[in-house]
């Protein structure tokens, strides 16, 4: 399809391909918006052409102003660009000002000026975003959370290595995991994992002495992700403790949208959360046998959190991707009614640096 304007104060651009195949389909499509050039949907103008050998493309009739171009190689000649169960796409594609992303793509570092009258050309070449077998990355990275127990102002954080692989299936990032069972576009069924850092060891605080520690643990379950359209994704999960060190397990619902700002992509989200009695007496009950004169026996059932939260993605270089992901999660009054609780919230978080190959 090919969007046609006025030729009033419209300009040409000449699109130069250093490497496609000698035959298929090839789309060009400009943007002009940094959110939805971020998750490359909702382009102004889209030109499609036959391959045929040639390597020289004109694409006519385009107003002056900032755009962000992008070149797409239909393998399967489906008409839209092929992409993983977690958005990234697997066909090849190329981008202005030779850029190369290793991640979400920055509008800021593929834009560029078309003059209001005559020819303008670029030079492009294509690239699979995930290279041949995927995108490694490694690196530093933390993990934590604040304290919401009484006589205990500190946070539980852990250094871990921030391992970051994006393929076909399979993404890891930091303690997160998910393979992709089902479906690649609007609608998803993964398989996920995640490491649940221990919430508390019970020389923190006079209120938590003699609980016993909180230990760490392996999480593991089933996600849908589903596209709901202007750029919103929504995520149903849960996840059970399969080392058995608290016994229960937990159940998501999320929304999310990205927007984009220079280099930084930002993702603010809302969740509500349920937890099992298991995991929810685990982290916060006192047993019978436990109770102190300052710390009668409570038990929690099954329960609810709400939290609000942001990921940010900072490209550095195309190599050097900084990740943060934070949020406040707000707890029920069936965990604040605890008598190790003093606050009503937690502050949870994950950050790495990673070199990505």
């Amino acid at each position: 399809m090919v969007s046609f304007i006025s030729r009033v104060e419209a300009a040409d651009l000449i699109v130069q391909v250093k490497n496609l195949p000698l035959s298929g389909k090839v789309s060009f499509s400009l943007y002009d918006s940094a959110n939805t050039f971020g998750d490359l949907r909702n382009p102004v103008y889209v030109y499609q052409f036959d391959v045929d050998g040639g390597e020289v493309f004109e694409l006519t009739g385009i107003p002056a102003g900032e755009y962000a171009l992008v070149g797409h190689y239909d393998e399967n000649s489906n008409g839209r660009i092929d992409k993983n169960f977690i958005g990234i796409p697997v066909e090849p594609l190329a981008f202005s000002n030779s850029y190369r992303p290793k991640g979400p793509p920055s509008y800021s570092l593929a834009a560029f000026t078309l003059a209001d009258e005559g020819v303008q050309e670029v030079s492009v070449s294509f690239y699979r975003p995930l290279g041949k077998r995927g995108r490694i990355g490694i690196g530093p990275g933390v993990i934590g959370r604040s304290s919401p127990y009484r006589g205990y102002d500190g946070n539980v954080t852990q250094v871990i290595p921030a391992i970051a692989y994006n393929g076909d299936n399979l993404q890891i990032l930091g303690p997160n995991v998910q393979y992709g069972l089902l479906g690649s576009g609007d609608l998803r069924l993964a398989a996920i994992g995640s490491y649940r850092i221990g919430v508390y060891d019970e020389d923190d605080s006079d209120y938590l002495t003699g609980l016993g520690d909180r230990d760490s643990t392996l999480m593991l379950g089933l996600a849908v992700l589903a596209e709901l359209g202007h750029g919103f994704e929504l995520e149903l999960s849960y996840q059970h403790d399969i080392l058995d060190e608290i016994g229960g397990g937990e159940a998501r619902m999320a929304v999310d949208k990205s927007f984009q700002a220079g280099r930084l992509r930002l993702t603010p989200s809302l969740g509500v959360n349920w937890f099992s009695e298991d995991l929810a007496d685990h982290d916060f009950g006192v047993p019978i046998d436990k109770a102190l004169p300052n710390r009668p026996a409570y038990h929690v059932d099954s329960t609810y959190t709400f939290d609000i939260g942001v990921g940010a993605f900072y490209e550095v270089s195309t190599d050097w991707l900084v990740v943060l992901n934070m949020a406040v999660e707000y707890l029920d009054d069936e965990i604040t009614d605890s008598p190790i609780v003093k606050k009503d919230y937690v502050i949870k978080g994950f950050l790495s640096i990673n070199y990505v190959f």
